[in-house]
């Protein structure tokens, strides 16, 4: 009677794991979520951030509860007009003090990354647009209007109506400074709430997160900030 060979096994197990698990995929996993966890990190820190607007100082250009993404990529490029997310921590202190917060898809997914590795989201983080830059004297009145060097500024993101200050300041921006405003003149903490402490409401150039690229939601004003984008 013939015998069936008998078929070795062994060598389906790999070596030195009894169980006869191999760990390759499972390190493989690993890895290739280390790798985009990084990616993510990177781009939050050097590309794009996605942020919560909870107040109105920036009505009607941006409402509150609007998300927005602000990219990171040429932030000390800054000019008149601009909207721009800075960190107020130095300059801004408590004075509209309602924190920015990420949100949405993107939002949340750096947000339990950075409360993972214990990352600052930016709590002291403002949202305002760019009335002057470094050498600029900015002034206004509520007969005037904003002018800056002596030139009258068009400011067509202004609620029709609205009067570009209620009280009068003439000031001078030094170099590597910013003096910001909200939209919402009538209902923001901007420079001009600071005039008086150290540095004068002016924030430093390196202080800026970044401009505001686009808006992702509400999706019926999904895009650009449009009109009202400086």
């Amino acid at each position: 009677m013939s015998t069936e060979p008998t078929q070795d096994t062994s060598a389906s197990t790999p070596a030195g794991d009894p169980a006869g698990v191999d760990a390759r995929p499972a390190r493989r996993l690993l890895l290739e979520i280390g790798i985009a966890v990084l990616l993510v990190v990177l781009l939050r820190a050097f590309v794009m951030q996605s942020f919560h607007v909870p107040s109105g100082s920036m009505e009607p250009t941006i409402m509150p509860g609007d998300r927005v993404v602000v990219t990171k990529i040429g932030a000390g490029e800054v000019e008149r007009g601009d909207v721009i997310v800075f960190d107020g921590t130095d300059t801004f202190a408590a004075a509209d003090r309602t924190p920015f917060a990420s949100d949405g898809v993107i939002g949340r997914t750096l947000s339990a990354i950075a409360s993972t590795l214990s990352i600052d989201l930016g709590e002291q983080d403002f949202l305002k647009r760019v009335a002057g830059v470094g050498g600029d004297r900015v002034t206004c009145t509520p007969d005037d209007g904003l002018q800056v060097d002596g030139q009258p500024v068009d400011e067509p993101w202004l609620e029709p109506g609205t009067t570009a200050c209620d009280t009068p300041f003439d000031v001078t921006v030094p170099q590597g400074r910013l003096f910001v405003l909200g939209d919402n003149r009538g209902d923001s903490a901007d420079s001009r709430a600071h005039l008086g402490d150290p540095g004068g409401g002016m924030v430093p150039v390196d202080d800026v997160v970044g401009h505001v690229a686009w808006r992702y939601w509400p999706l019926d004003r999904i895009g650009g900030l449009g009109d009202h984008a400086g």
